[in-house]
């Protein structure tokens, strides 16, 4: 990601500040302006009026209370990287502030002068600062785009925010790509220098570097502590943590991820077949089931059609719909050869035209039941074996 400058190479600051300021002014009075606004801008705006915000003044702020703030910051994957934010970025002369996914103020750092002007906007901690509260802005712009933002005094849509420029930049979990927050350096609209976007990147890079560090620490973690685990198994395992990343194997290659376990469910591990994951501390033990453990799912048939899983002393029941019960018992009935999705699509629907259709309602039934059905071709997973109780009238 890289962000676009608001001031066009060569342009002079001041010259390029009061022009957009005087094309904010005939686009809101609905005149044509000399200048035209980005598309970004353009579409900013369209979505600020879409939400009925005024554009000459402060438009009513929403705010949490600072005790939710707190829980916030407590929760925020960002939290443990926040210091080393602040050592990159100086905010003597500049207003560094960190949101969280929903574009609410969590931290923010600068000189006491900036921060009482920016007090002045509500630009403090616990304000939500997406658009449809405040307008285009950097933050607001780049939670609506998912990408970078660079904005200049008149390219907001407030007008009291004119005065400032901000550059922005959405952060994402380097391990699952949530999105977690943004980064936001706004200071003096006569202030910006070209180099603001590339440090706020610099930024946005080191939070997600240093987060996979974190990442990296907690799987050593898991590791040290679950080793004994491993040594004490009889045969193939491996132990993840909550998002399926392996922290170590043995037996067994299963690369550097798996799919998230769920407790109860069944997780289907290549070279290991259908499993239920084992609560460890920290993770997931997930070992090759024992004939006396394989996964055995009861497929009540009706008009509510119910699955019943058992897996040892371990298991859970679940209302299915009734196209998901005609899959499996289809793939039942085709045993360990299982079916192309032409062989499923002729099937269900007596012809080979709903592949896409067929593709979906397997994709929706794993994640609603886990990993009970293998693909190319679907078939059942191994390890799970399949009784139908009923005719389905």
């Amino acid at each position: 990601m890289s962000t676009n400058g608001s001031v066009p190479p060569g342009a002079s600051l001041p010259a390029h500040a009061r022009d957009l300021v005087r094309m904010h002014e005939a686009v809101i009075g609905g005149a044509r302006p000399r200048v035209l606004p980005r598309p970004l801008v353009s579409r900013s705006w369209s979505r600020a009026l879409g939400h009925g915000l005024a554009a000459d003044g402060i438009n009513a702020r929403a705010s949490i209370p600072l005790e939710e703030v707190a829980h916030r910051r407590e929760k925020s994957p960002l939290r443990p990287v926040i210091d080393d934010l602040g050592q990159v970025i100086d905010a003597t002369s500049m207003l560094l502030v960190v949101t969280d996914a929903q574009g609410v103020i969590l931290w923010r750092a600068g000189s006491p002068a900036i921060r009482r002007r920016a007090d002045s906007l509500g630009f403090s901690e616990g304000a939500d600062w997406t658009e449809a509260t405040v307008g285009t802005n950097a933050i607001g712009t780049a939670l609506a785009e998912a990408a970078p933002v660079e904005l200049l005094s008149g390219e907001h849509f407030e007008q009291n925010q004119h005065p400032w420029y901000c550059s922005a930049s959405p952060v994402h979990d380097p391990r699952t790509g949530e999105l977690l927050g943004v980064i936001d350096v706004s200071g003096p609209a006569l202030t910006l220098h070209p180099a603001i976007g590339a440090l706020v990147e610099t930024g946005r890079r080191l939070v997600e570097a240093e987060l996979w560090r974190h990442h990296r620490q907690r799987l050593d973690h898991l590791r040290r502590t679950g080793e004994p685990l491993l040594a004490a198994s009889n045969g193939p395992a491996l132990l993840i943590d909550d998002d399926g990343w392996v922290a170590t194997a043995t037996g067994i290659a299963p690369g550097e991820r798996v799919a998230a376990p769920l407790d109860g469910q069944v997780l289907a591990v290549p070279g290991l077949g259908a499993c239920l994951p084992e609560r460890v501390a920290g993770g997931w033990l997930v070992r090759r089931a024992e004939a006396s453990r394989h996964v055995r799912l009861d497929l009540e048939l009706g008009r509510s059609p119910a699955l019943r899983t058992q897996a040892g002393e371990t298991g859970w029941r679940r209302a299915i719909t009734p196209r998901h019960a005609e899959i499996l018992v289809h793939l039942n009935t085709a045993g360990p050869a299982g079916l192309s999705a032409e062989a499923l699509s002729r099937a269900l629907y007596g012809d080979a035209e709903h592949l896409v259709t067929v593709r979906a309602e397997v994709s929706r039934m794993r994640r609603l039941l886990g990993a009970i059905v293998d693909t190319r071709p679907y078939r059942l997973a191994d390890g799970v074996v399949l009784t139908v109780h009923g005719n389905g009238e």
